[in-house]
């Protein structure tokens, strides 16, 4: 059975057959594109053949140190922002158990600057066991630096130098940048950022391996599932038989008929924050030249209680993608109530999970019938495998999707902005000038 599938029927009413085949066609040039290296970015598609080359001796590199880290500590520290959390974090939260007991707990930090938060993460700290990943390309990354400051001092002071030592490990360039001197220089264990994988790509790579490995995550698996997602899109090579290369379609035909906004909605918390790595996956790699489908969240039917108004009746200009998930384990019958205040009993003998999945389907259709074109992922089940065959599968039709739209899908320009005048604000030397005009305008 295939870990995923794609159904676009609630979409079709709002194209015609003419329109998809005509763009079938700028998709699959698209495809082209990026399977021959020969479009604007291609010096960061290592991810693409990634799955299929994997260095297995990294791996079990990344296996024993997570292995060390599980016997050594009660919390690993996973410092980064961006890509280098965003990846990590949602396999580990669709995964881990809702109310865990025991194993190594993974905290993601530096991807903010709350002095509140590092204040109550030090005090968190103080009876616990721990060990840090810093995750950094540079080392100079504003967020992440500042953090990894403070915990360096804290791990240093609590097991002294030497025992800090074995209980710090880098995740950075191979070769160069403030992260991999100090690395060297203090014999921090080091994992290489390949140089061809761009950050919001990365989850495969150690960036992301390493804190999935620590926290009781098959990584193996996940590879094994991103490599046949590999070769079901390398060897099926028509829309019809790839579901990558549909979902890119569609997604890029409804944006050129005025759906501007895509918004990726799920009916299973665990997946919640796997849909915070798609935003950044889609959002960083689109949003250019003022071109892009505005990526979006919901958490259904919790949000249906919020939002749910303004994705039936607002702006006609959202699209739905549903991350189903077909099979799951765990369910809760309901049962019956004497006094049936809430009118419920007649879902007694039903599962909550039977319910769900009405909800779902009942949405959709509502969603469909407001003007809202819907297309629903179904997973087969939640499992390591699973999700790296999804994680791949985002990727190739971001891949081919940027392509489509026009875009260089792996550079990232517009961030800059916002930290150039940050640097300037603060004090940073070589931004005087950008300083005294930011401070007139502010005056």
């Amino acid at each position: 059975m295939s870990a995923l599938s794609l159904d676009i029927s609630l979409a079709k009413s709002f194209f015609t057959e003419e329109e998809y085949n005509k763009m079938k066609e700028e998709v699959l040039r698209a495809r082209d594109v990026l399977e021959s290296h020969s479009g604007l970015g291609n010096d960061f598609l290592g991810w693409l053949d990634l799955p299929m080359d994997y260095d297995h001796r990294e791996v079990c590199r990344i296996k024993q140190a997570a292995g060390r880290i599980q016997e050594s500590s009660d919390v690993l520290l996973a410092v980064g922002i961006g890509g280098s959390y965003l990846g990590a974090k949602s396999a580990i939260e669709m995964f881990k158990p809702y109310f865990p007991k025991g194993g190594c707990e993974v905290i993601f930090v530096g991807n903010q600057i709350s002095g509140s938060y590092m204040n109550e993460l030090l005090e968190y700290l103080k009876d616990k066991d721990y060990s840090i990943n810093i995750i950094s390309k540079s080392g100079t990354t504003t967020e992440p630096a500042i953090a990894f400051r403070i915990l360096q001092k804290a791990i240093i002071e609590k097991y002294g130098k030497e025992e800090a030592k074995k209980r710090i490990f880098a995740t950075t360039d191979k070769a160069k940048g403030a992260l991999k001197t100090l690395a060297t220089a203090e014999g921090y264990e080091t994992f290489i950022v390949p140089d061809n994988v761009g950050g919001r790509f990365s989850v495969l790579t150690p960036v992301g391996l390493l804190p999935i490995a620590a926290a009781g995550i098959d990584v193996d698996k996940m590879i094994e599932g991103a490599r046949q997602a590999y070769l079901d899109f390398s060897n099926n090579k028509t829309v019809e038989s790839n579901i990558a290369l549909e979902y890119a379609l569609v997604r890029n035909l409804l944006y050129r008929k005025g759906k501007k906004i895509e918004l990726l909605t799920n009916y299973e918390p665990r997946l919640a924050y796997f849909a915070e790595w798609w935003k950044q996956l889609f959002g960083e790699s689109e949003g250019k030249d003022h071109k892009g489908i505005y990526v979006a969240s919901a958490n259904l039917t919790t949000d249906l209680h919020s939002l749910g108004q303004m994705i039936q009746d607002g702006e006609r200009t959202i699209m739905e993608t549903v991350l189903a998930v077909k099979h799951n384990s765990l369910d809760t019958k309901i049962i019956p109530d004497e006094l049936n205040l809430d009118g419920l009993n007649y879902l007694v003998g039903k599962t909550m999970n039977e319910v769900n999945a009405v909800a779902m389907q009942g949405t959709m259709m509502a969603h469909n019938a407001g003007g809202v074109p819907c297309m629903k992922l179904t997973i087969d089940e939640l499992t390591p495998y699973n999700y790296g065959y999804l994680v791949y599968f985002f990727e190739y039709a971001c891949g081919v999707s940027a392509y489509t739209l026009g875009v260089n899908p792996f550079n990232q320009p517009g961030v800059e902005a916002y930290k150039k005048n940050m640097f300037a604000l603060l004090g940073k030397p070589g931004y005087e000038e950008l300083r005294e005009e930011l401070l007139k305008k502010l005056n």
